[in-house]
């Protein structure tokens, strides 16, 4: 059962706070959540606060909660097999659309990126892949793909700069890549055995080359090369890049976790040479994996911290600089590295309250 959910956006009315919706233990309410990035010393307990709570009208438990990329429109997805799309701007909540087409729970919904329109992709118990698109404002069924013999557990959108591609993991143990190709037609590919018993959790590397921003020569088009990470049932993280032939192979196995991994998130970059991917695991741990070198080779694991219960998700701001994190203890934390390398616990939302404290407990500090 799927219970603390996060995402980021930024709003561009707003340069220096970052709403965070957070579906609540409450069956059928989402919160918005802001994070206020250049708060004072002095004001650290305030750093988090609700913004807007919108009452979603589910008939059952919420499994995921996006916001698109301008931060006006929340998706919410649950076990009641609907999927909702709501208008949340100036704190307000208007249902645009309650989407039907799913036989089975819902479990994650994702935003395309704007350039190619309003649309919207949703997977479930059922073993369907449905994507949504709005047309002349009304939301209908673009595309269904039904190529999985399980649960299909995750879908993430490639970065806008590679096509209309998305990943899906299942629980079949395959990944599905598909592109759109035109015409309302979509090319599908298959990682079969991607994963064994099954896959949780699929995110893309961003499309900017690591280490471009130092290296690239001014006016020379960067050399793309296809990357996502997955984590699964056989507790590891693996990452894929796409061959010249066009073909998926497996790039690394990173093995840290020692149950299911339930969530991974490829953290965004602005071409400096590190790249970064947060792990979180039925283990109850979080892992940092960063990678210094330009072949992508070798990535070593940093613990963030070992929780007391399931942690299910992990998701990155914006500008890659904090980590949210939220678990099977009714809380979602956001963490911060200090000049030290350390990762600090700048801020914890109790989900249920909305209530805010400026750290975690000596305690917990003490378990890392």
């Amino acid at each position: 059962m799927r219970e603390a959910v996060l995402t980021w956006c930024v709003p561009l009315e707003l340069l220096c706070s970052h709403p965070l919706p957070v579906s609540a233990f409450l069956k059928t309410q989402v919160k918005l959540y802001t994070y206020r990035a250049c708060a004072g010393k002095d004001e650290m307990g305030k750093m988090v606060s609700v913004i807007n709570t919108v009452d979603t009208s589910h008939e059952d438990m919420i499994h995921d909660a996006q916001m698109d990329y301008y931060g006006t429109r929340l998706a919410t997805c649950s076990s009641d097999r609907s999927v909702k799309i709501f208008d949340v701007r100036n704190g307000g909540q208007i249902l645009i659309a309650d989407l039907r087409g799913h036989e089975g729970p819902v479990w994650q919904v994702a935003w395309a990126h704007p350039m190619y329109g309003n649309i919207l992709a949703s997977c479930s118990y059922d073993r369907k892949v449905i994507i949504w698109r709005e047309e002349n404002g009304t939301w209908e069924k673009s595309h269904e793909h039904a190529g999985h013999d399980s649960s299909v557990n995750s879908v993430c959108w490639a970065p806008h700069d590679y096509g209309l591609i998305l990943a899906c993991g299942s629980s079949d143990g395959a990944i599905s890549l598909l592109t759109y190709t035109g015409e309302g037609q979509w090319e599908v590919k298959k990682i079969n055995n991607a994963h064994t018993i099954g896959c949780n959790a699929v995110s893309w590397a961003p499309a900017v080359v690591p280490g471009s921003l130092i290296d690239q020569p001014s006016g020379q088009k960067p050399n793309y090369i296809k990357r996502f990470a997955s984590g699964g049932c056989d507790n590891l993280i693996k990452l894929w890049k796409e061959e010249e032939d066009g073909q998926w192979k497996e790039e690394q196995k990173l093995e840290a976790h020692s149950d299911w991994v339930r969530d991974v998130a490829w953290a965004p970059s602005i071409g400096l040479p590190t790249s970064t991917i947060a792990s979180c695991s039925q283990d109850g741990r979080v892992f940092i994996w960063t990678c210094d070198d330009a072949s992508g080779n070798t990535w070593s694991p940093k613990l963030l911290h070992k929780f007391n219960d399931v942690v299910w998700h992990v998701s990155w701001s914006i500008t890659a600089n904090i980590l949210a994190v939220s678990g099977g203890d009714n809380k979602v934390t956001l963490w911060k590295e200090s000049v030290d390398g350390q990762w600090v616990c700048i801020s914890d939302v109790n989900k249920g309250q909305g209530s805010v404290s400026a750290s975690v407990t000596e305690g917990q500090q003490n378990e890392q």
